[in-house]
């Protein structure tokens, strides 16, 4: 694997979290169902955002669970294809979870996952329908 674009190097006043410990400290990925099956075949999940690789964007997009909603009603609209959402837990990563902004000047963070999400970190996987969206632990 290259290493991530200089541009989206995590900053450094920003947090690395990889000790979660319990259920609040989840992260959670929209993802598409059939990037999902194809992470579980590969051994590995890499789609960073909706058509969007690991390897092109550098990191992983991740939310809390206060987050996911939104991240799902602004990018995620117009999706027909069916989509799942994918509670982690970050102790169980190999890869670092960095808290940054998603783009300069903007003050809330979102969790980025530097490198792929493995298999085992993943602990729950929901489907999202769209006339009733999973609820997560704490969301």
């Amino acid at each position: 694997m290259s290493p991530a674009p200089t541009r989206w190097r995590p900053l450094p006043w920003c947090t690395v979290n990889n000790d979660a410990d319990d259920q609040g400290s989840r992260i959670f990925h929209v993802a598409l169902e059939q990037d999902w099956t194809a992470a579980r075949l590969a051994g590995s999940y890499r789609v960073s955002t909706l058509g969007v690789t690991l390897e092109t964007e550098g990191f992983i997009h991740a939310s809390r669970a206060d987050q996911w909603r939104g991240v799902l009603a602004r990018f995620y609209a117009d999706v027909t294809e069916p989509m799942v959402l994918l509670e982690i837990d970050p102790s169980r990563l190999r890869s670092p979870v960095v808290d940054e902004p998603p783009a300069p000047g903007l003050v809330e963070t979102f969790p980025h996952v530097y490198g792929p999400i493995d298999l085992d970190a993943v602990v729950g996987v929901r489907p999202i329908r769209r006339d009733q969206p999973p609820s997560p632990p704490g969301g």
